[in-house]
């Protein structure tokens, strides 16, 4: 039988209400990755009320100190890192050493978090009237509502909760359904480096039951999700009626601009690390490849000769390029996005199948997909397909490049290939996305710089860096008047 995980509410684990469970299984082999305590409506509130409790203390517990906290939390994740790793390729797929990369960011935001303990700088500003001190302060709200995504089960909680805590607030976290096991070790660390009973709690369940509830809950003023545009375009809607904070990070249809003078050997590196690491699975995964026509010929050679080298298989070998998609459900939507590319008129270059045979019958492969004569237009070319497709759509210039590029609904990651600056700086000012990238693909985000996207990609917030308090905190502007006297401000300063 296997191992049956629970909730974690006021520093105890414990058992839905329910006394129900699901399984997860791993999506390489079929196998039972484990059962989990399935939430309801009055968990989340037994969360939140710890949440609530505990905020009364933790917000006056020094900034430095909570950040201590935060620091052995990051050498825990760094001592357990290997086996952390391994679990989430069993429960997820993607590939070891990608799963390692994603356990390393959790590491690294919780080491710069804890450093962020020591500053969380305000401002002092002069004033306009004699005998006048101004200066403003960040505060922490109260309960923060996290709901993440699968896809990156260790690194996208630390980028949301990892700051809350910093910033004095408390946590009620419900993670997916296909990676609840994740959310379980993440907060294990949190509790075994000593984060006081009800500051972080965990609540494991489907989206209707449990993250509904959250978003609801009237004692939760601080929503971060990241999902499609679309549920996080309704999750906007009801906060807003609800008149809470809310951050999304949402879809992505990011491009990687090939010029004439790119060196071709690197864009094919970054193309192909881009569109098939975590088997295309990624928000900012290079899902168009905007090449110019002198040279596009020879990069889909190249692309295709090197793709048609890659291993697919169960990502605890080594050897393993590409893993399985996250489950069958998706597995159809990657197929179906290809065979509507086709009706369209895009030529498959490579790929373009369900992989199914040997071992690979078990789990939920597709192989890596080269659509070629991809028009702007076409559906594949517009929406977000989250899956090891990628199109190459052709362009005679830069500027011609560029309208493509930002010819999309999304706005999270771009990058361009050439070795022209006056070129690289023309993209870093004409192409509207969150993150732009020079002579690289379109992942590969570091933590100490803010992340998210424009337009349908987000509502305005960012992740990681010092960006993230502006979500988690609010303003306080102070003002103290040692005149012994009334002053007026706008009024007396003549």
């Amino acid at each position: 039988m296997s191992e049956i995980f629970r909730n974690y509410i006021g520093g105890k684990w414990v058992e839905s209400v329910s006394g129900l469970t699901f399984a997860r299984n791993n999506p390489a082999t079929g196998e039972i990755v484990g059962t989990f305590t399935k939430s309801t409506p009055a968990d989340v509130d037994a969360a939140v009320t710890a949440a609530n409790a505990a905020f009364k203390s933790w917000r006056l517990y020094p900034a430095p100190k909570r950040g201590e906290l935060l620091f052995k939390a990051a050498n825990l994740l760094q001592e357990r890192k290997e086996q952390i790793a391994r679990e989430m390729t069993e429960e997820m797929g993607k590939v070891i050493s990608e799963a390692r990369g994603d356990v390393q960011e959790a590491i690294d935001m919780a080491y710069y978090v804890a450093g962020e303990g020591r500053r969380l700088y305000g401002q002092t500003t002069p004033s306009e009237l004699q005998h006048k001190f101004n200066m403003s302060v960040r505060k922490p709200f109260g309960v923060a509502g996290i709901i993440t995504p699968w896809n990156f089960p260790m690194a996208i909680p630390s980028w949301k909760i990892l700051p809350a805590l910093v910033s004095g607030n408390t946590v009620v976290f419900k993670p997916a359904t296909f990676t609840p096991r994740m959310a379980v070790r993440f907060v294990e660390v949190l509790e075994e480096a000593g984060i006081p009973a009800g500051v972080v709690n965990l609540v494991l369940g489907g989206g209707s039951d449990v993250g509904n509830a959250i978003i609801e809950h009237p004692d939760v003023p601080l929503i971060s999700f990241t999902g499609s545009t679309e549920t996080c375009t309704e999750v906007a809607t009801r906060g807003a009626r609800l008149n809470k904070r809310v951050a999304l990070e949402m879809g992505g249809k990011n491009a990687v601009i090939v010029m004439d003078d790119a060196d071709l050997d690197l864009a094919t590196d970054g193309i192909l690390w881009s569109a098939f690491g975590t088997s295309g699975q990624r928000c900012t995964a290079a899902s168009r490849v905007v090449a110019h026509g002198s040279v596009r010929r020879e990069l889909v050679e190249r692309l295709v000769e090197r793709a048609g080298g890659m291993r697919l298989g169960y990502g605890l070998d080594e050897s393993i390029d590409v893993g399985p998609v996250v489950s069958d459900g998706q597995l159809s939507t990657i197929n179906e996005y290809v065979q509507i590319g086709k009706r369209e008129g895009a030529v498959v270059a490579i790929g373009g199948d369900i992989a199914r045979g040997g071992e690979l019958a078990r789990g939920h492969y597709h192989q890596p997909t080269i659509l070629d004569d991809v028009q702007p237009g076409m559906r594949v070319a517009q929406e977000e397909i989250f899956g090891p497709v990628t199109s190459v759509i052709p362009v005679s210039s830069l500027d011609e490049a560029i309208d493509v590029v930002n010819g999309v609904k999304y706005g999270l990651s771009a990058s361009i290939f050439t070795r022209d600056i006056n070129r690289a700086f023309r993209a870093m000012q004409d192409i509207y996305t969150g993150i732009l990238y020079v002579n690289a693909g379109t992942t590969g985000a570091e933590i100490h710089l803010p992340f998210g996207g424009t337009k349908a990609t987000g509502n305005g917030h960012r992740e990681a860096g010092t960006a993230a308090f502006d979500f988690f905190t609010e303003w306080q502007s102070i003002y103290v008047d040692y005149s012994g006297r009334l002053q007026r401000a706008q009024i007396d300063n003549q």
